[in-house]
């Protein structure tokens, strides 16, 4: 049994240094999360924001119907869609890197529950802590800057989190697109050897340890948060 777990080994991993496969699409598959994360940021406390000002304030109507319907749009059609389309028919006619396609593809989805995420921050501020900084004299915008976001920030920076490793797994569909990310590699290995059970097993253990780890890092900070807030 040793011998044919070890003969699978060598052919799986050290032959042809088919181990490259893996460690190439695990860089890949991190360049896409923190990348697409990053511009889920962006994408989600700018609609945020919108949705916000617009339930407190009553303006931004048409920027706010516009951003929910993004919302309506991204949350209620699967995340393997909207990269096909992008990939294939919004840029099917342009040469475009693959990895700039998956990266918008991603943080565009990330961005619509992050949004959700931020409002849900914003909310959880009590209303008496607007008054309060209109009785210091700010306006609204000076109100959310300096009082309402560095609180609201705090409180959701443990689901954001969580919006990260959410966003980890969700990468392994870049293969749709060619992309060689770490589950991309370890089906190049199976169609190499014909051999299914190792490769797969060890994308999976990958995945694995990263999100026990992201995972752990998750607690620590939400320690060291509930810690300052003693």
């Amino acid at each position: 049994m040793w011998q044919d777990f070890y003969d699978s080994f060598v052919l799986n991993f050290i032959k042809d240094d088919r181990w490259k496969y893996l460690t190439n699409g695990l860089a890949v598959t991190l360049k896409l999360t923190f990348f697409a994360v990053l511009l889920g940021l962006v994408i989600g406390f700018f609609i945020a924001m919108v949705r916000s000002t617009y339930e407190n304030t009553g303006k931004l109507k048409i920027l706010n119907a516009i951003c929910g319907l993004y919302l309506t749009v991204i949350r209620g059609t699967p995340v393997v869609v909207q990269l096909l389309i992008i990939y294939f028919v919004i840029f099917g006619s342009v040469r475009i890197d693959k990895s700039l396609v998956a990266i918008m593809a991603f943080g565009i989805n990330s961005g619509a529950y992050q949004a959700e995420i931020f409002r849900s921050g914003i909310q959880s501020i009590p209303k008496g802590q607007f008054e309060a900084g209109r009785s210091l004299g700010f306006n609204y915008s000076q109100t959310m800057t300096n009082i309402i976001m560095p609180q609201a920030f705090k409180n959701v920076i443990p689901t954001l989190a969580n919006e990260f490793i959410v966003l980890l797994k969700e990468t392994s569909i870049a293969g749709y697109i060619a992309l060689e990310d770490l589950t991309k590699g370890g089906d190049i290995i199976r169609s190499r050897t014909y051999s299914a059970f190792m490769p797969l097993m060890a994308v999976a253990i990958i995945y694995l340890a990263l999100v026990m780890l992201f995972s752990q890092g998750v607690k620590y900070l939400e320690r060291r948060l509930k810690k300052s807030e003693r």
